[in-house]
């Protein structure tokens, strides 16, 4: 059965201006995780919020649905300013969430329970909800009798008995096992594309790129630090949304470029736009370094040199080796920026220099790494000559604790420090004592140091 959308222009949900900060301890400021956030949700349509970490995808979803209260702006919801709870929508969240003394039934009637509906209305409605998400026969089942993927039918199926006018889910299937999401995401797309969806629209929270195309009818994708709206994309396919034809693979290869290349514009049209060129920031600390290890860098470069040209397409890169895109992507990021990959058009291609990392040996590849840490990561370039500057070749890592913490909230200036550390160990370009909290040059630089001077 093929589909058209059913898309309207009654705005059910419309995030007008919306900003986040929280307070950071001992009172030393704020961070602010949304920016001047402005998003519509209309009748008849599926709409994907599609983020990395960190840019403030659940946060906005618990902002719209009434949960936490926006810094600033405000969010109209069935047109009147959301004071507290939002009484249109329903949640389904990432963890299943169920109460293990109660049944099936008796958590789907919870939401209608504390609406003060009648028993038998209750018990009606949850046994309608129940059947829709095809868990009739297992009423009278507690949690721990169901699998997985039963368990986030009884989520949904909690849901659905509200009746909301939106139902929001906030990375529904990623507790599931791939063949359990799959088929879970396969029903509900299948719910809406009959008609029988119990709401008027759906929202949904995803970092699976794959997944916002296949459901969504329009895919809102997120920056981060702070989190603000890039750009939407349509997903301009007939329903259900057909994973063989070129167009769907056209719309994934298209967001898995912009979501790699942070500073591109996202334009909505899938011809690929060049990214705007990052500029040079004025503090090297200010540069945010991905989150991976060398290993990790090494490990995928040594499967995609094996690939024709050295070249492979990143949904089928993310597919064979059976990761997340908020897992893989860092991993491209820091090829990019070591110069060893190229992204372009949604496949990743390694450069001559990337090639050589991939297929030489060891120590050649310290080498190598070293190099392009010295001529394209500007922290790490710091850290070395700050170490030169002292007498002793030591410096405490408060010290650029301090400095990573002017550009950062603490706990990610320490995953910054951490993953600087890992770097420059692995190319011998400094120590650290984890016990005296020091990081020092490696004694043969400290002695050559010395000699010159």
């Amino acid at each position: 059965m093929t589909t058209t959308t059913r898309v309207t222009n009654e705005v059910l949900i419309a995030v007008e201006q919306v900003n986040k900060s929280f307070p950071l301890p001992e009172g030393k400021g704020e961070f602010r995780v949304l920016r001047n956030i402005n998003v519509t949700v209309r009748a008849g349509e599926v709409v994907a919020l599609l983020g990395r970490s960190g840019s403030g995808k659940s946060t906005l979803l618990r902002i719209m649905a009434g949960l936490i209260p926006p810094s600033e702006g405000r969010v109209i919801s069935n047109g009147k300013r959301l004071q507290g709870a939002n009484q249109d929508v329903a949640m389904v969240f990432q963890s299943f969430a169920l109460l293990p003394w109660l049944t099936v039934q008796e958590n789907v009637e919870l939401g209608l329970e504390a609406q003060g509906v009648r028993r038998e209305q209750r018990r009606q409605r949850a046994l309608k909800a129940i059947d829709l998400v095809g868990l009739d026969g297992f009423e009278s089942a507690y949690p721990k009798e169901l699998s997985g993927g039963m368990r986030q039918r009884v989520g949904f199926a909690r849901a659905f008995v509200l009746e909301p006018q939106v139902l929001f889910m906030d990375e529904p299937f990623s507790a599931l096992d791939v063949l359990t999401s799959e088929n879970l995401r396969g029903e509900i797309d299948d719910l809406w594309n009959a008609g029988t969806f119990p709401s008027k629209s759906i929202l949904i929270v995803t970092h699976n790129i794959e997944e916002a195309v296949f459901l969504a009818d329009r895919v809102i994708i997120l920056g981060s630090n702070p989190g603000h709206v890039r750009g939407e994309l349509v997903i301009d396919l007939p329903r259900p949304h057909d994973r063989t034809n070129a167009r769907f693979k056209a719309l994934v290869d298209y967001i898995y470029t912009v979501m790699t290349n942070p500073e591109a514009e996202v334009t909505g049209e899938v011809a690929m736009a060049a990214p705007t060129p990052v500029q040079a920031s004025k503090s090297p600390y200010a540069q945010s370094l991905p989150h991976v290890r060398v290993g990790g860098i090494s490990g995928l470069l040594e499967l995609i040199v094996e690939k024709p040209e050295g070249k492979e397409d990143i949904p089928r890169l993310a597919e064979r080796i059976q990761l997340e895109v908020d897992d893989l992507l860092p991993i491209l990021d820091a090829a990019v920026m070591l110069g060893f990959a190229e992204v372009t058009q949604g496949d990743v291609k390694l450069t001559q220099i990337g090639r050589d990392f991939a297929t030489t040996t060891i120590l050649r590849s310290k080498d190598l790494f070293r190099q392009q840490v010295l001529q394209r990561v500007p922290m790490l370039v710091s850290i070395v000559q700050t170490l030169r500057e002292k007498q002793n070749g030591s410096m405490r890592a408060d010290f650029f604790l301090d400095l990573l913490d002017e550009h950062f909230p603490h706990a990610e200036a320490e995953r910054q420090f951490a993953t600087a550390v890992d770097w420059g160990r692995y190319t011998e370009l400094f120590e650290y004592d984890a016990s005296e909290e020091r990081l020092y040059l490696p004694e043969p630089v400290a002695v050559e140091r010395r000699e010159a001077s």
